[in-house]
């Protein structure tokens, strides 16, 4: 009589996760819409912890700049974790989640490590080259460790894209071509004016753009430079450094008055310079121009502002065109930078496909170990008078040997490259030293 029982099979490692990046930037998506999913650092942490909630969420990332919003994640179950990622952008920009995703590029495995390497390296940026968005990465892998949404995966990953931008920063000439937003906005704002000399500019905001704006102002000897930042030391600070005059909030509708340029990068969620603020003093200006070149996201300056006469408004996708130029030269760097992304991603997934033998490699040695353990015990529990010394000197060999006698054996797991032969020679080792009982 044939028997009813089924045998369970033993269980098998699992496979490495995946690694997956959700994100919108400056080529899909317009400032508009940017600015509703722009992440104030309120909005990292608690999408961080709301990440870190969902069981499909293994490790988490979030970066927002002004030209791109991302989420990296490390998941065991791709499509559902993409919807939950979908969903959680939606919600913060509380936009229709069909239009978010027209935006939204979607990258999985090498196709993320790519991603992430090049956009460290600043070849996605809008302007190649530029060195800021290094330091913003930094940052949001900063929080995400603060937070514990990080693992062994997400931080070797973030580890080998520092790398890789140095790499790329020390082997090309990319560097040498890079135009900065900040470096953009003053060449608008020369082709505006023909020339800067003796312009008088309101910098709305201090942070590190507005620190490089005001590097490129001084060498075009603009005139009287003024300051405006939440925090008046800041704006002090950078005023006191490049010979300008610090200013309150409160007193930037006097300025308007008499300034030529603004020039705003703050980092607030909602407008700065209002179209009625700006409307009041359209009279005392005499009907000279005033020119706002709005370089945040979400946006600082009011785009309404633009209906009012001699005023003009623009924003950060106005400024594409400036990119353009010497763009030959960053292109021809760029691709030395490619190259070197793209042997950094081989080296990468040559790690990520070793994770899966870990587990049996782990199991194989503990095994060994307590074989050769229990042995040692059993064979000095018939000696009387063996000394402390002597035990830790077998124990020691004992250590040795198991070193030697898997060596060969994990070297050879690790560097199996296909998947599904590695997945059958891992499925035979567990089995021939009974790893699954």
């Amino acid at each position: 009589m044939e028997s009813t029982t089924k045998t369970k099979s033993p269980p098998v490692p699992p496979s490495s996760p995946d690694i997956l990046l959700i994100g919108l930037n400056h080529e899909t998506a317009p400032v508009a819409l940017r600015e509703c999913i722009a992440l104030s650092e309120t909005d990292a942490e608690s999408g961080l912890e709301t990440l870190r909630r969902d069981p499909d969420v293994q490790e988490a990332m979030l970066l927002s700049t002004c030209n791109r919003v991302e989420v990296l994640t490390v998941t065991r179950n791709r499509d559902r974790a993409a919807q939950y990622v979908k969903g959680l952008l939606a919600g913060i920009g509380r936009v229709d989640a069909a239009l978010l995703e027209d935006a939204l590029y979607v990258h999985v495995g090498d196709a993320a490590v790519r991603h992430v390497f090049r956009v460290a390296s600043s070849l996605d940026s809008m302007m190649v080259g530029e060195p800021q968005i290094l330091g913003q990465i930094k940052a949001a892998y900063r929080l995400a460790t603060t937070k514990k949404t990080t693992g062994v995966i997400l931080n070797r990953l973030l580890h080998r894209a520092f790398f890789v931008a140095k790499r790329v920063r020390t082997e090309t000439g990319i560097g040498d071509h890079a135009v900065s937003i900040s470096y953009a906005a003053i060449e608008l704002a020369k082709k505006i004016f023909d020339t800067l000399e003796g312009k008088k500019v309101l910098l709305v905001g201090a942070g590190e753009m507005a620190e490089i704006a005001v590097e490129h102002l001084v060498r075009h000897r603009v005139g009287s430079l003024f300051v405006a930042n939440r925090t008046f030391e800041r704006g002090l600070h950078l005023a006191e450094k490049f010979k300008g005059q610090a200013i309150r909030f409160e007193e930037i509708d006097d300025l308007l008055t008499v300034v030529d340029i603004i020039i705003s990068s703050t980092g607030a969620p909602e407008v700065v310079i209002a179209h009625d603020q700006v409307k009041g003093i359209i009279r005392a200006r005499k009907n000279r121009p005033l020119f706002f070149i709005d370089i945040a996201v979400p946006r600082d300056i009011d785009p309404a502002i633009n209906q009012l006469s001699n005023t003009y408004v623009y924003d950060i996708d106005d400024l594409k065109g400036i990119v353009e130029e010497n763009k030959e030269d960053r292109l021809r760097e760029a691709a030395k930078g490619e190259r070197i992304v793209d042997e950094a991603v081989l080296g990468f997934r040559r790690w990520y496909e070793s994770l899966e033998v870990v587990p049996t490699v782990v199991a194989l040695r503990n095994k060994i170990e307590g074989i050769l353990r229990a042995e040692i015990e059993k064979t000095l529990s018939g000696f009387n008078g063996i000394s402390d010394s002597h035990r830790e000197a077998f124990y020691r060999m004992a250590n040795a040997m198991v070193n030697k006698i898997l060596h060969d054996p994990t070297l050879y797991l690790k560097n199996i490259s296909q998947h599904e032969t590695k997945a059958m020679i891992l499925d035979i080792t567990r089995k021939l030293f009974k790893l699954n009982t």
